[in-house]
């Protein structure tokens, strides 16, 4: 897929690790000049070093998504180095609790929230006016399946990503005049740490192994496996293009067919 991106600057929140790092690289393969955003500035600037391995200029913003002047700052940097903005990737967010709902804090609730829903509005806010003018414009949404499959004891990430959806149409067709597309991802169950967190919690609660937990999640898809970061980043990348340019308001299921939809 190399070439595919050469020229567009890319914003990837949550860049510095997991998902977001996979996709700062995949953009960087590609020839995208790529902002990284995260709250880690250790892990961030790791990340950048990596995409700046591959031939494509990358800078790193530390960047909490939950705040206003942050995304604002973030956005604003972009454009004074790069010029633009072509790509939004809305990656940040949170696992947020494991509970039933009557032992769930009304904090773990908003926090959830905050990141995972109200900070992909605060970005696409930023970034839209522009995209506008320029009159083209690419946003992807990192949502899940567990939007629509419920996982138990994860209402408010559920509850988050499934919004995400919603808020992720409805925007699509209002940007869509103007040539901007927008699209969600939702994973299936993604290796790396944060699965092995969630796998964690998830036996604690059920008290059950995490052998068992972790078998139920990876026999419950056509292909038995879990999925790979790399797999979403090679299909943030194919959105990202001109390849996809028809291709708007839709949730791409990136599963394993753990969902099928």
């Amino acid at each position: 897929m190399r070439n595919l991106l050469t020229g567009r600057v890319a914003i990837v929140t949550g860049g510095g690790k997991g998902i977001g790092r996979a996709i700062s690289l995949g953009f960087a393969a590609a020839g995208a000049r790529v902002v990284l955003a995260a709250r880690d500035s250790a892990e961030l600037e790791e990340a950048r070093q990596q995409c700046s391995a591959l031939g494509t200029e990358c800078i790193s913003v530390g960047t909490d998504v939950q705040s206003h002047e942050q995304v604002r700052a973030m956005v604003r940097t972009t454009i004074e180095r790069f010029g633009a903005v072509d790509i939004l990737v809305n990656n940040a967010g949170i696992a947020g609790p494991t509970a039933e709902i009557e032992n769930m804090k009304i904090e773990e609730w908003e926090a959830t929230i905050s990141i995972n829903l109200t900070g992909p509005f605060l970005c696409c806010r930023e970034v839209l006016p522009g995209m506008k003018q320029r009159r083209k414009g690419r946003i992807i949404n990192i949502s899940s399946i567990t939007g629509r499959r419920p996982l138990l004891m994860r209402a408010p990430y559920a509850a988050s990503k499934l919004g995400l959806v919603g808020f992720t149409r409805t925007l699509a067709l209002e940007a869509g005049p103007y040539g901007i597309t927008v699209n969600a991802i939702s994973p299936g169950a993604t290796a790396g740490p944060r699965l092995e967190r969630v796998i964690e919690a998830q036996a604690q609660a059920q008290n059950r192994s995490k052998e068992d937990v972790a078998t139920d999640l990876s026999a419950g898809a056509a292909l038995k496996r879990f999925v790979q970061p790399d797999d979403i980043a090679a299909t943030a990348v194919f959105l990202a293009s001109d390849l996809a340019r028809n291709i708007t308001g839709e949730d791409c299921n990136v599963s394993g067919g753990l969902y099928m939809w």
